[in-house]
Protein backbone atom coordinates (compact mmCIF):
# COMPACT_ATOMS: atom_id res chain seq x y z
CA UNK A 1 0.00 0.00 0.00
CA UNK A 2 1.45 3.39 -0.67
CA UNK A 3 0.16 7.34 0.99
CA UNK A 4 1.20 10.12 -1.36
CA UNK A 5 0.56 13.69 0.20
CA UNK A 6 -0.45 16.15 -2.55
CA UNK A 7 -1.36 19.17 -0.37
CA UNK A 8 -1.35 20.70 3.12
CA UNK A 9 2.58 18.70 3.17
CA UNK A 10 4.27 21.22 5.07
CA UNK A 11 1.83 23.70 4.90
CA UNK A 12 -2.08 24.32 6.11
CA UNK A 13 -3.95 24.08 3.04
CA UNK A 14 -4.79 22.31 0.22
CA UNK A 15 -5.43 18.95 1.90
CA UNK A 16 -5.03 16.02 -0.32
CA UNK A 17 -4.09 12.54 0.71
CA UNK A 18 -3.89 9.49 -1.80
CA UNK A 19 -4.09 5.91 -0.58
CA UNK A 20 -3.53 3.38 -3.50
CA UNK A 21 -4.09 -0.06 -2.43
CA UNK A 22 -2.19 -3.06 -2.89
CA UNK A 23 -5.09 -4.18 -5.54
CA UNK A 24 -4.44 -0.62 -7.27
CA UNK A 25 -7.55 0.95 -5.77
CA UNK A 26 -7.06 4.66 -5.62
CA UNK A 27 -9.11 6.47 -2.63
CA UNK A 28 -8.39 10.06 -2.30
CA UNK A 29 -8.74 11.70 1.11
CA UNK A 30 -10.02 15.45 1.05
CA UNK A 31 -9.70 17.51 -2.13
CA UNK A 32 -8.95 21.11 -1.10
CA UNK A 33 -7.79 24.52 -2.83
CA UNK A 34 -5.29 25.79 -1.93
CA UNK A 35 -5.59 29.50 -0.11
CA UNK A 36 -3.20 32.79 -0.28
CA UNK A 37 -0.44 34.11 -2.45
CA UNK A 38 1.19 32.41 -5.21
CA UNK A 39 -0.93 29.36 -5.15
CA UNK A 40 -2.57 29.24 -8.93
CA UNK A 41 0.40 26.74 -10.01
CA UNK A 42 -0.31 24.49 -7.19
CA UNK A 43 -3.97 24.58 -7.86
CA UNK A 44 -3.74 24.40 -11.81
CA UNK A 45 -2.09 20.70 -11.29
CA UNK A 46 -3.22 17.85 -8.47
CA UNK A 47 0.26 15.85 -9.11
CA UNK A 48 -2.21 12.71 -9.94
CA UNK A 49 -4.65 11.92 -13.25
CA UNK A 50 -8.34 12.84 -11.47
CA UNK A 51 -9.77 10.59 -14.15
CA UNK A 52 -7.79 7.14 -12.29
CA UNK A 53 -9.46 8.30 -8.76
CA UNK A 54 -11.90 5.53 -7.71
CA UNK A 55 -13.07 7.49 -4.61
CA UNK A 56 -13.74 10.44 -2.83
CA UNK A 57 -13.60 10.34 1.06
CA UNK A 58 -14.13 13.91 2.72
CA UNK A 59 -13.55 15.09 6.12
CA UNK A 60 -15.63 18.47 6.28
CA UNK A 61 -16.79 20.76 4.45
CA UNK A 62 -14.19 23.81 4.65
CA UNK A 63 -12.48 24.90 1.19
CA UNK A 64 -9.18 24.40 2.09
CA UNK A 65 -10.48 20.51 2.15
CA UNK A 66 -13.21 20.82 -0.68
CA UNK A 67 -12.45 23.68 -2.61
CA UNK A 68 -11.16 21.61 -5.52
CA UNK A 69 -13.36 19.10 -5.83
CA UNK A 70 -15.38 20.59 -9.03
CA UNK A 71 -11.64 20.56 -10.61
CA UNK A 72 -11.37 17.09 -9.86
CA UNK A 73 -14.38 16.59 -11.99
CA UNK A 74 -13.89 18.91 -14.31
CA UNK A 75 -10.34 17.05 -15.07
CA UNK A 76 -12.05 13.82 -15.42
CA UNK A 77 -12.90 12.44 -11.99
CA UNK A 78 -16.30 10.12 -11.90
CA UNK A 79 -16.49 8.25 -8.66
CA UNK A 80 -18.74 8.93 -5.64
CA UNK A 81 -17.58 11.49 -3.04
CA UNK A 82 -18.28 10.19 0.70
CA UNK A 83 -19.03 12.43 3.62
CA UNK A 84 -21.39 13.07 6.37
CA UNK A 85 -24.79 14.68 6.12
CA UNK A 86 -24.46 17.77 7.21
CA UNK A 87 -21.26 18.32 5.52
CA UNK A 88 -22.78 17.49 1.87
CA UNK A 89 -25.22 19.91 3.04
CA UNK A 90 -23.14 22.69 3.47
CA UNK A 91 -20.97 21.96 0.37
CA UNK A 92 -24.15 22.41 -1.63
CA UNK A 93 -23.66 26.09 -0.44
CA UNK A 94 -19.75 26.16 -0.27
CA UNK A 95 -18.93 25.04 -3.41
CA UNK A 96 -21.19 26.81 -5.49
CA UNK A 97 -20.00 30.23 -3.48
CA UNK A 98 -16.57 28.94 -4.32
CA UNK A 99 -17.41 28.92 -8.01
CA UNK A 100 -18.68 31.87 -8.33
CA UNK A 101 -15.66 33.32 -6.57
CA UNK A 102 -13.62 31.64 -9.07
CA UNK A 103 -15.35 33.12 -11.95
CA UNK A 104 -15.28 36.70 -10.46
CA UNK A 105 -11.93 36.56 -9.46
CA UNK A 106 -10.65 35.33 -12.80
CA UNK A 107 -13.39 37.67 -14.76
CA UNK A 108 -10.94 40.92 -12.39
CA UNK A 109 -7.26 39.20 -12.74
CA UNK A 110 -7.90 38.60 -16.46
CA UNK A 111 -8.88 42.18 -16.77
CA UNK A 112 -6.02 43.19 -15.11
CA UNK A 113 -3.85 40.86 -17.30
CA UNK A 114 -5.04 42.14 -20.43
CA UNK A 115 -4.29 45.47 -19.75
CA UNK A 116 -1.12 44.71 -19.08
CA UNK A 117 -0.07 42.52 -22.25
CA UNK A 118 0.27 39.25 -20.50
CA UNK A 119 -1.55 35.54 -20.54
CA UNK A 120 -4.68 35.06 -19.34
CA UNK A 121 -5.31 33.09 -16.17
CA UNK A 122 -7.67 29.55 -16.82
CA UNK A 123 -10.70 29.79 -14.52
CA UNK A 124 -9.97 26.68 -12.32
CA UNK A 125 -13.83 25.85 -12.21
CA UNK A 126 -17.56 27.05 -12.64
CA UNK A 127 -20.69 26.76 -11.44
CA UNK A 128 -21.52 24.06 -14.19
CA UNK A 129 -18.62 22.00 -12.64
CA UNK A 130 -19.78 22.44 -9.21
CA UNK A 131 -23.10 21.01 -9.97
CA UNK A 132 -21.65 18.28 -11.56
CA UNK A 133 -19.68 17.16 -8.37
CA UNK A 134 -22.34 17.60 -6.14
CA UNK A 135 -24.21 15.10 -7.96
CA UNK A 136 -21.15 13.10 -6.80
CA UNK A 137 -21.96 13.21 -3.22
CA UNK A 138 -23.20 9.89 -0.80
CA UNK A 139 -23.97 11.00 2.29
CA UNK A 140 -23.28 8.38 5.67
CA UNK A 141 -24.03 8.38 8.94
CA UNK A 142 -21.01 8.41 11.63
CA UNK A 143 -20.37 5.45 12.57
CA UNK A 144 -22.19 3.84 9.56
CA UNK A 145 -20.25 1.51 7.71
CA UNK A 146 -19.48 1.30 3.85
CA UNK A 147 -17.05 -0.42 1.51
CA UNK A 148 -14.70 0.60 -1.35
CA UNK A 149 -13.54 -1.47 -3.82
CA UNK A 150 -14.31 -5.17 -3.86
CA UNK A 151 -14.46 -6.19 0.02
CA UNK A 152 -10.77 -4.22 0.35
CA UNK A 153 -11.82 -1.36 2.12
CA UNK A 154 -13.68 -0.64 5.18
CA UNK A 155 -14.96 2.98 5.87
CA UNK A 156 -16.58 4.88 8.53
CA UNK A 157 -16.57 8.24 10.44
CA UNK A 158 -16.21 9.20 14.05
CA UNK A 159 -17.34 12.70 14.90
CA UNK A 160 -13.92 15.60 14.68
CA UNK A 161 -15.47 17.72 16.75
CA UNK A 162 -14.16 20.55 14.19
CA UNK A 163 -17.09 22.14 12.39
CA UNK A 164 -20.74 20.76 11.83
CA UNK A 165 -20.39 17.42 10.19
CA UNK A 166 -16.48 17.17 10.64
CA UNK A 167 -15.28 13.70 10.68
CA UNK A 168 -12.11 11.43 11.34
CA UNK A 169 -11.90 8.95 8.40
CA UNK A 170 -11.37 5.12 9.57
CA UNK A 171 -10.19 2.96 6.97
CA UNK A 172 -9.75 -1.22 7.81
CA UNK A 173 -7.31 -1.60 3.99
CA UNK A 174 -7.07 -5.09 3.41
CA UNK A 175 -2.82 -5.45 2.35
CA UNK A 176 -1.65 -8.59 1.07
CA UNK A 177 -2.83 -11.27 3.63
CA UNK A 178 -3.84 -8.83 6.27
CA UNK A 179 -5.27 -5.44 6.82
CA UNK A 180 -4.15 -2.20 8.24
CA UNK A 181 -6.28 0.57 10.24
CA UNK A 182 -5.66 4.13 8.92
CA UNK A 183 -7.60 6.92 10.49
CA UNK A 184 -7.06 10.39 8.79
CA UNK A 185 -8.31 12.37 11.84
CA UNK A 186 -9.03 15.53 9.23
CA UNK A 187 -8.88 18.68 11.37
CA UNK A 188 -9.43 18.50 15.02
CA UNK A 189 -12.02 20.50 17.05
CA UNK A 190 -12.01 21.94 20.26
CA UNK A 191 -13.11 19.48 23.31
CA UNK A 192 -15.11 22.93 24.82
CA UNK A 193 -16.51 23.85 21.49
CA UNK A 194 -19.12 26.65 22.47
CA UNK A 195 -21.48 24.84 19.95
CA UNK A 196 -20.94 21.56 18.84
CA UNK A 197 -20.62 18.35 21.36
CA UNK A 198 -17.07 16.68 22.18
CA UNK A 199 -15.52 14.60 19.69
CA UNK A 200 -15.63 11.02 19.56
CA UNK A 201 -13.15 8.34 20.21
CA UNK A 202 -11.78 6.21 16.94
CA UNK A 203 -10.66 2.62 17.40
CA UNK A 204 -7.23 2.05 17.67
CA UNK A 205 -4.87 2.45 14.23
CA UNK A 206 -2.24 1.22 12.93
CA UNK A 207 -1.34 4.28 10.61
CA UNK A 208 -2.72 7.77 11.20
CA UNK A 209 -2.88 10.93 9.16
CA UNK A 210 -2.73 13.91 11.87
CA UNK A 211 -3.26 17.67 11.38
CA UNK A 212 -0.80 19.59 12.91
CA UNK A 213 -2.28 23.50 12.55
CA UNK A 214 -1.84 24.82 16.45
CA UNK A 215 1.10 21.98 17.20
CA UNK A 216 3.16 24.78 18.87
CA UNK A 217 0.64 27.07 21.07
CA UNK A 218 -1.96 26.83 23.24
CA UNK A 219 -5.04 28.71 23.10
CA UNK A 220 -6.52 31.59 25.84
CA UNK A 221 -8.31 30.22 28.18
CA UNK A 222 -12.60 30.71 27.44
CA UNK A 223 -13.69 32.34 30.67
CA UNK A 224 -10.87 35.29 29.42
CA UNK A 225 -12.13 35.10 26.09
CA UNK A 226 -15.51 36.34 26.66
CA UNK A 227 -14.41 39.67 28.64
CA UNK A 228 -11.39 40.27 25.88
CA UNK A 229 -13.99 40.05 23.42
CA UNK A 230 -15.87 42.65 25.06
CA UNK A 231 -12.86 44.88 25.83
CA UNK A 232 -12.08 44.75 21.87
CA UNK A 233 -15.70 45.67 21.11
CA UNK A 234 -15.88 48.67 23.37
CA UNK A 235 -12.56 49.99 22.92
CA UNK A 236 -12.83 50.00 19.00
CA UNK A 237 -16.72 50.68 19.16
CA UNK A 238 -17.44 53.21 21.95
CA UNK A 239 -14.28 54.43 22.58
CA UNK A 240 -12.98 55.28 19.70
CA UNK A 241 -16.14 55.05 17.55
CA UNK A 242 -14.37 53.09 14.97
CA UNK A 243 -15.63 49.91 12.79
CA UNK A 244 -14.15 46.40 14.33
CA UNK A 245 -14.02 44.30 11.26
CA UNK A 246 -14.33 40.57 11.87
CA UNK A 247 -12.76 38.17 8.95
CA UNK A 248 -14.50 35.13 9.92
CA UNK A 249 -15.22 31.67 8.17
CA UNK A 250 -18.32 31.20 7.06
CA UNK A 251 -19.18 28.02 8.68
CA UNK A 252 -18.65 27.64 12.70
CA UNK A 253 -16.75 30.69 13.54
CA UNK A 254 -19.34 33.26 12.41
CA UNK A 255 -21.90 30.80 14.27
CA UNK A 256 -19.62 31.27 17.19
CA UNK A 257 -18.56 34.97 17.24
CA UNK A 258 -22.87 35.80 16.73
CA UNK A 259 -23.29 33.45 20.13
CA UNK A 260 -20.87 35.25 21.51
CA UNK A 261 -22.50 38.55 21.21
CA UNK A 262 -25.46 37.06 21.93
CA UNK A 263 -24.60 36.03 25.51
CA UNK A 264 -22.95 39.49 26.08
CA UNK A 265 -26.27 41.27 25.02
CA UNK A 266 -27.90 38.80 27.04
CA UNK A 267 -25.87 39.95 29.85
CA UNK A 268 -26.09 43.43 29.41
CA UNK A 269 -22.61 43.50 28.39
CA UNK A 270 -22.91 44.54 24.40
CA UNK A 271 -23.24 48.43 23.35
CA UNK A 272 -26.21 48.86 21.05
CA UNK A 273 -24.36 49.22 17.56
CA UNK A 274 -25.34 47.35 14.44
CA UNK A 275 -24.06 44.38 13.93
CA UNK A 276 -23.68 43.31 10.43
CA UNK A 277 -22.98 39.50 9.79
CA UNK A 278 -22.10 40.81 5.77
CA UNK A 279 -21.91 37.21 4.47
CA UNK A 280 -24.31 35.35 2.33
CA UNK A 281 -22.49 31.96 2.99
CA UNK A 282 -23.07 32.56 6.71
CA UNK A 283 -26.10 33.24 6.56
CA UNK A 284 -26.98 30.10 4.48
CA UNK A 285 -24.02 27.97 6.82
CA UNK A 286 -26.12 29.23 9.86
CA UNK A 287 -29.07 27.86 8.67
CA UNK A 288 -27.34 24.70 7.88
CA UNK A 289 -26.44 24.87 11.66
CA UNK A 290 -29.85 25.22 12.96
CA UNK A 291 -30.94 22.02 11.34
CA UNK A 292 -28.59 20.20 12.94
CA UNK A 293 -28.59 20.62 16.53
CA UNK A 294 -28.50 16.95 16.66
CA UNK A 295 -24.78 17.79 17.24
CA UNK A 296 -24.57 20.81 19.84
CA UNK A 297 -23.33 20.47 22.96
CA UNK A 298 -25.56 20.74 26.23
CA UNK A 299 -24.57 24.06 27.02
CA UNK A 300 -26.09 25.78 23.82
CA UNK A 301 -29.22 23.65 23.80
CA UNK A 302 -29.89 24.78 27.33
CA UNK A 303 -29.03 28.68 26.22
CA UNK A 304 -31.67 27.76 23.42
CA UNK A 305 -33.77 26.96 25.30
CA UNK A 306 -34.19 29.71 27.73
CA UNK A 307 -33.27 32.86 24.97
CA UNK A 308 -35.38 31.31 21.85
CA UNK A 309 -32.64 31.98 19.45
CA UNK A 310 -28.17 31.15 19.88
CA UNK A 311 -28.11 33.56 16.54
CA UNK A 312 -30.73 36.80 16.82
CA UNK A 313 -30.15 39.34 19.44
CA UNK A 314 -31.10 43.10 19.01
CA UNK A 315 -29.31 45.32 16.75
CA UNK A 316 -27.89 42.00 14.95
CA UNK A 317 -28.35 42.39 10.45
CA UNK A 318 -28.42 39.58 8.87
CA UNK A 319 -26.91 41.01 5.10
CA UNK A 320 -27.29 39.39 1.55
CA UNK A 321 -27.71 42.08 -0.79
CA UNK A 322 -24.58 43.95 -2.21
CA UNK A 323 -26.09 46.73 -2.38
CA UNK A 324 -26.77 46.94 1.37
CA UNK A 325 -23.06 45.46 1.92
CA UNK A 326 -21.86 48.72 0.09
CA UNK A 327 -23.80 50.65 2.19
CA UNK A 328 -22.37 49.88 5.45
CA UNK A 329 -18.97 51.48 3.99
CA UNK A 330 -20.89 54.48 3.75
CA UNK A 331 -22.25 54.96 7.25
CA UNK A 332 -19.28 56.29 9.69
CA UNK A 333 -21.60 54.96 12.75
CA UNK A 334 -19.50 52.66 14.91
CA UNK A 335 -20.06 49.05 14.17
CA UNK A 336 -19.22 45.30 14.12
CA UNK A 337 -18.98 43.66 10.93
CA UNK A 338 -18.59 40.16 10.60
CA UNK A 339 -17.61 38.42 6.77
CA UNK A 340 -16.27 36.08 5.43
CA UNK A 341 -13.46 35.30 4.27
CA UNK A 342 -11.10 34.27 7.47
CA UNK A 343 -7.69 34.71 5.96
CA UNK A 344 -9.18 37.88 4.06
CA UNK A 345 -8.22 36.49 0.58
CA UNK A 346 -11.69 36.90 -0.80
CA UNK A 347 -15.21 38.02 -0.14
CA UNK A 348 -16.83 41.08 0.99
CA UNK A 349 -14.51 41.42 4.13
CA UNK A 350 -11.48 42.34 1.86
CA UNK A 351 -13.90 45.38 0.44
CA UNK A 352 -14.57 46.07 4.05
CA UNK A 353 -10.60 46.18 4.78
CA UNK A 354 -9.69 48.09 1.78
CA UNK A 355 -12.28 51.01 2.47
CA UNK A 356 -11.24 51.33 6.35
CA UNK A 357 -7.30 49.92 6.99
CA UNK A 358 -6.28 53.24 6.41
CA UNK A 359 -8.35 54.87 9.22
CA UNK A 360 -6.86 54.53 12.83
CA UNK A 361 -10.47 54.09 14.55
CA UNK A 362 -10.85 50.99 12.60
CA UNK A 363 -9.84 47.54 14.14
CA UNK A 364 -9.68 44.18 12.46
CA UNK A 365 -9.66 41.67 14.59
CA UNK A 366 -8.68 37.91 13.42
CA UNK A 367 -10.50 34.96 14.93
CA UNK A 368 -8.20 32.33 14.04
CA UNK A 369 -5.53 30.69 11.57
CA UNK A 370 -4.11 32.23 8.87
CA UNK A 371 -1.44 30.81 5.99
CA UNK A 372 1.25 33.22 6.40
CA UNK A 373 1.17 34.85 2.75
CA UNK A 374 -2.87 35.25 3.19
CA UNK A 375 -3.91 38.94 3.68
CA UNK A 376 -5.02 38.24 6.76
CA UNK A 377 -1.41 36.67 7.68
CA UNK A 378 0.21 39.51 6.15
CA UNK A 379 -1.69 41.94 8.94
CA UNK A 380 -1.46 39.37 11.75
CA UNK A 381 2.41 39.62 11.29
CA UNK A 382 2.35 43.41 11.24
CA UNK A 383 3.28 44.17 7.68
CA UNK A 384 3.15 47.84 7.40
CA UNK A 385 1.59 48.15 3.57
CA UNK A 386 -0.38 45.55 2.33
CA UNK A 387 -1.45 45.18 -1.32
CA UNK A 388 -5.66 44.48 -1.88
CA UNK A 389 -6.87 44.18 -5.27
CA UNK A 390 -4.03 44.86 -7.06
CA UNK A 391 -3.22 48.41 -4.87
CA UNK A 392 -0.94 49.41 -2.24
CA UNK A 393 -2.46 50.23 1.40
CA UNK A 394 -0.89 51.86 4.79
CA UNK A 395 -2.55 49.93 7.38
CA UNK A 396 -3.21 52.37 10.03
CA UNK A 397 -6.00 50.31 11.50
CA UNK A 398 -5.58 48.30 14.78
CA UNK A 399 -4.97 44.69 14.36
CA UNK A 400 -5.66 42.05 16.79
CA UNK A 401 -6.66 38.81 16.99
CA UNK A 402 -7.75 36.05 19.16
CA UNK A 403 -6.91 32.84 18.15
CA UNK A 404 -9.10 30.76 21.02
CA UNK A 405 -11.98 31.13 18.72
CA UNK A 406 -10.15 28.88 16.61
CA UNK A 407 -12.10 25.65 16.04
CA UNK A 408 -8.51 23.87 15.33
CA UNK A 409 -7.34 22.35 18.63
CA UNK A 410 -4.11 23.49 20.20
CA UNK A 411 -1.30 21.12 20.96
CA UNK A 412 -2.54 19.83 24.22
CA UNK A 413 -6.35 19.24 22.62
CA UNK A 414 -4.46 17.59 19.94
CA UNK A 415 -3.00 15.02 22.36
CA UNK A 416 -6.05 14.50 23.88
CA UNK A 417 -7.94 14.00 20.87
CA UNK A 418 -5.12 11.05 19.94
CA UNK A 419 -4.64 9.75 23.80
CA UNK A 420 -7.65 7.27 22.68
CA UNK A 421 -4.53 5.32 21.21
CA UNK A 422 -1.88 2.67 22.45
CA UNK A 423 0.56 4.97 21.13
CA UNK A 424 3.16 1.75 20.75
CA UNK A 425 0.49 0.38 18.51
CA UNK A 426 0.78 2.89 16.28
CA UNK A 427 2.92 2.00 13.90
CA UNK A 428 3.90 5.55 11.76
CA UNK A 429 1.99 8.82 12.35
CA UNK A 430 2.03 11.62 9.39
CA UNK A 431 2.02 15.27 10.31
CA UNK A 432 0.08 17.18 7.60
CA UNK A 433 -1.63 20.44 7.48
CA UNK A 434 0.65 22.52 9.44
CA UNK A 435 3.99 24.71 8.64
CA UNK A 436 6.89 22.92 8.91
CA UNK A 437 8.23 24.76 12.42
CA UNK A 438 5.13 24.46 14.07
CA UNK A 439 5.48 20.58 12.65
CA UNK A 440 8.71 19.92 13.74
CA UNK A 441 7.79 21.50 17.54
CA UNK A 442 4.58 18.80 17.54
CA UNK A 443 6.55 16.01 16.58
CA UNK A 444 8.65 16.18 19.57
CA UNK A 445 5.60 16.59 21.69
CA UNK A 446 4.20 13.56 20.49
CA UNK A 447 7.34 11.50 20.92
CA UNK A 448 7.43 12.54 24.86
CA UNK A 449 3.59 11.26 24.68
CA UNK A 450 5.20 7.60 23.31
CA UNK A 451 4.35 8.34 19.22
CA UNK A 452 7.57 6.15 17.83
CA UNK A 453 7.62 6.77 14.12
CA UNK A 454 6.61 10.07 13.10
CA UNK A 455 7.01 11.78 9.60
CA UNK A 456 6.76 15.08 8.03
CA UNK A 457 5.84 13.95 4.50
CA UNK A 458 6.51 17.21 1.50
CA UNK A 459 4.33 18.06 -1.55
CA UNK A 460 3.94 14.89 -3.62
CA UNK A 461 5.72 12.64 -1.12
CA UNK A 462 5.53 8.96 -1.82
CA UNK A 463 5.63 6.86 1.16
CA UNK A 464 5.17 2.61 1.41
CA UNK A 465 3.76 1.24 4.30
Amino acid sequence: MQLQFHGAARMVTGSKHLITTDQGTKILLDCGLFQGIQTDELNQHFGFNPSEIDYLVLSHAHIDHSGLIPRLVKQGFKGPIYCTGATADLCQIMLMDSAYIQEKDVERINKRRRHQGREELEMLYDSEDAKRALDLFKPVRYGQNFQLGKDEVDVFFTDAAHIIGSAAVNLNIKDGGTFKKLTFTGDIGRPEDKILRKWDDFPQADLIICESTYGDRLHEAQPDLQAHLQRIVYKCCVEDRGKLIIPAFAVDRTQELIYALDRLSSAGQLPRIPVYIDSPLAIKATAVMKANEEYFNPEILDYIERDGDAFAFPYLHYISDVADSKAINDRDEPCIIISASGMAEAGRVKHHIKNNIEKPSTTILFVGYAAPHTLAGQLKRGEKHVNIFGQEYEVKAHIQALESFSAHGDYNEMIDFLSCQDAARVDQLFLVHGEYDTQTSFKLKLQREGFGRIHIPEMHERVVV
